[in-house]
């Protein structure tokens, strides 16, 4: 059964926590930043409507190897009310992100939001996705990713790949990673699924080290705010 938006946002995941240390101790992460002993936060995986479990694991399972941080994946809910355009026939990615800043857990470090329906920005004439730095709020589409959309053969792992680049790369932009020059790099810009495929799943050596100093940062932030 799907739930509100006040109800799943107000009561993510109560489960017990990790400490960064613990993580560390787990062999299941990407050693990006410095062990510090405090509460961790998590990266929250939120599915809009009906989204594959299997594809939400992988995108999950992806994340955690690549910013070395727990993520866990949420109940699924319907998408917000107000967000869609009946005369672009689309929904508003700024609008979908406007929802998820209002209702951000205190508990997530950040929340990736995961939608089947095709998303815009009014600048432009569609978004893989789109983040907002500030509050540490994301949102991708698995629309424009699937085989189907441009009327060929469903290919699930081509989906997958796609899913979790785009992932990944929101996910960068909330960390403070900007596009880059790079065409290897996931942190370079996809204006085509294209570009999507021929990118890689994985920062560059500058994206890497950028996002090293960042997430020390943020952790050194969070580690500040449990005392």
């Amino acid at each position: 059964m799907k739930r509100d938006w006040a109800t799943i946002l107000g009561s993510f995941f109560h489960a017990s926590r990790f400490t960064h240390h613990a993580w560390c101790g787990s062999g299941a992460f990407l050693p990006v930043f410095t062990c510090v002993r405090y509460t961790m936060k998590d990266i929250y995986l939120l599915p809009l409507g009906g989204v594959s479990a299997k594809i939400l694991r992988e995108i999950s399972s992806w994340l955690e190897w690549q910013f070395g941080l727990p993520c866990k994946i949420a109940e699924g809910i319907r998408l917000p009310d107000g967000v869609y355009s009946p005369i672009r026939g689309q929904y508003c990615s700024c609008l979908i992100l406007q929802k998820l800043r209002e209702r951000k857990p205190q508990d997530a470090l950040r929340v990736l939001a995961v939608a089947n329906v095709d998303l815009y920005v009014p600048q432009l004439n569609f978004v893989f996705g789109e983040a907002d730095l500030i509050s540490g709020v994301a949102v991708i589409s698995l629309c424009r990713l699937r085989q189907e959309f441009y009327g060929l053969v469903p290919d699930e792992a081509l989906l997958t790949d796609r899913a979790s680049k785009e992932a990944v790369h929101e996910l960068g932009h909330t960390f403070g990673l900007t596009h880059c020059h790079n065409p290897n790099c996931v942190m370079h810009f996809s204006n085509s699924v294209s570009d999507t495929d021929r990118k890689g799943r994985r920062f560059c050596t500058m994206c890497e080290e950028q996002l090293r100093e960042n997430l020390r940062k943020v952790m050194a932030d969070e580690e500040q705010g449990a005392f």
